[in-house]
């Protein structure tokens, strides 16, 4: 842990890094390299929403404005801090959750347009409300995240994430490797003998050429290539900024190559306010205020180990009152999107592997990062800018950053007696391997009951839970000897 010492008035104040003021161009740089890194995220939720809700053009745009502008809202609450009730004042970027994209399009599917749009934001607005209540519940699992829970959860965060990024390498999920052939289908189902109807039909499939083409691949390489150039050769400021200088130059190879367009940025408008309630009051469902509820309470675990894995990297303890406030102002969060039309909220990680990365611990380069998010929700022209980055040129970045996610993990386990506690290998082992079951399953909860799909499809939540009972299981939770390398606060502290 580094730390700053600031003369004052004769004496000297202590400051830690995560509190340090940076100046205010390199914040500004520092947090532009942010908002770029989770842009992508941070829109596909209201776009994935909005079109399954079947509004307008104009009504998604309105949705992705309110949510950009949220994000920047809630970051700086989550960063800043908002008395001491709200906020775990760490490094943390706020982004919309795709935990609860599931459950909204459910909502669209029964009740489309405007009416099922209210529907979601009254959820959102109860469940935001009931998750603020049930923080300080959640706050205390704390003493249950003992080194090797805690560097067990952001291996697989780290996991999680390399899916992401290989995706944004590949210009697409794995999903999109190839798509139906339409008219080998279409032959096929004409070539069946008359009055035939359960014939056994193989769907053909052709492959999707724009998929992991050489070319977007070829610029991927080229963005890790720069990173690491830069890493290993610069120093100071320009070190920092890696990922961001990877992305620019990326972006003009990709420019050049007719990869990378700007008429939505010419089309798009200079300035556009945000306001409450467009689609009308919203409408309250206690079913729905549930199901998001119960959705919140996941996230909620999620992000403690989020925060933990924060707290590991940046080096400053995390006591169970800053984890509340953490917790906390992922439901005022979600209050605040239901407010302004948009989503729920929750720490993005992404952003976790930028600060590893970078090795800039300051939460104040989040709250400009926080600023400019709020200031793309105002000024559409600049987010359409942002917005036309390919995903394939933040591919090279994401191998960077969320390898540097699992890095960390495997630095705190380092610290885990596997010799003395052969336990502790069963519980790394199997931990990780009920999180690999929806990487590699992704449709394993098909037979079960829809109520549990929302426990059951979260990765980095099977890791939680399963690491925590075998570790009650084994060690019965025992608070870990310093010798073992226990950085976090105990929960009664």
């Amino acid at each position: 842990m580094t730390e700053s010492s600031t003369g004052l008035a004769g004496s000297s104040a202590i400051v830690h890094a995560v509190d340090e003021r940076l100046p205010l161009p390199r914040l500004a740089v520092l947090g532009l390299q942010h908002v770029l890194v989770m842009y992508g995220g941070a829109v596909a939720v209201p776009l994935i929403v909005g079109r399954a809700l079947g509004l307008t053009p104009g009504q998604v745009a309105i949705l992705i404005s309110a949510d950009l502008f949220c994000c920047g809202i809630v970051t700086l609450i989550q960063s800043l801090g908002v008395t001491r009730f709200f906020g775990v004042r760490l490094p943390v970027m706020m982004g919309v959750m795709f935990a609860a994209v599931g459950p909204m399009v459910a909502v669209a599917q029964v009740q489309g347009g405007t009416d099922g749009a209210r529907a979601i934001f009254g959820a959102l607005i109860g469940a935001g409300i009931l998750s603020m209540l049930l923080a300080p519940v959640m706050g205390r699992l704390l003493r249950f995240f003992p080194p090797v829970v805690t560097g067990t959860i952001i291996v697989m965060i780290g996991i999680s994430l390399m899916r992401v990024g290989i995706g944004w390498a590949m210009g697409g999920p794995a999903g999109t490797a190839q798509r139906v052939d339409v008219p080998r289908l279409e032959a096929l189902l004409a070539s069946r003998p008359a009055g035939a109807t359960t014939m056994p039909l193989t769907v053909p499939m052709v492959d999707n050429p724009a998929y992991a083409a050489l070319d977007h691949l070829a610029v991927a390489a080229f963005v890790l290539v720069v990173i690491l150039l830069i890493t290993r050769y610069l120093r100071g400021f320009l070190a920092n900024i890696a990922v961001l200088l990877g992305a620019v130059t990326g972006c003009g190879v990709a420019a050049a190559m007719g990869e990378m367009t700007f008429e939505r940025v010419a089309s798009a408008p200079w300035f556009a306010l945000v306001y409450p309630f467009v689609f009308g009051p919203p409408t309250f469902n206690p079913v729905l205020i549930g199901t998001m509820t119960l959705v919140m309470i996941v996230v909620m675990i999620e992000s403690t180990g989020m925060f933990l894995a924060l707290s590991d990297i940046t080096g400053k303890a995390l006591s169970r009152t800053e984890l509340t406030a953490g917790l906390r102002a992922d439901g005022l969060g979600t209050l605040i999107g239901g407010l302004f039309n948009t989503f729920p909220y929750t720490s993005f990680s992404q952003n976790v592997g930028l600060v590893s990365v970078t090795g800039v611990r300051s939460r104040w380069v989040c709250v400009a990062g926080g600023v400019i998010m709020i200031g793309l929700g105002l000024l559409p022209k600049m987010a359409a800018l942002v917005e036309a980055v390919p995903l394939f040129v933040l591919g090279g970045a994401g191998l960077v950053m969320f390898g540097m996610v699992v890095a960390s993990g495997i630095r705190i386990l380092s610290t885990v007696d596997f010799r003395g506690n052969r336990h502790n290998l069963y519980i790394v082992a199997i931990a990780v391997g009920c999180g690999m079951v929806p990487q590699e399953a992704p449709r394993w909860t098909q037979q079960m009951a829809h109520g549990l799909r929302p426990l059951l499809e979260s990765g980095i939540l099977l890791t939680s839970m399963a690491a925590v009972l075998l570790n009650l299981y084994f060690n019965g939770g025992r608070p870990q000897a310093p010798s073992e390398g226990a950085r976090h606060l105990d929960a009664s502290t």
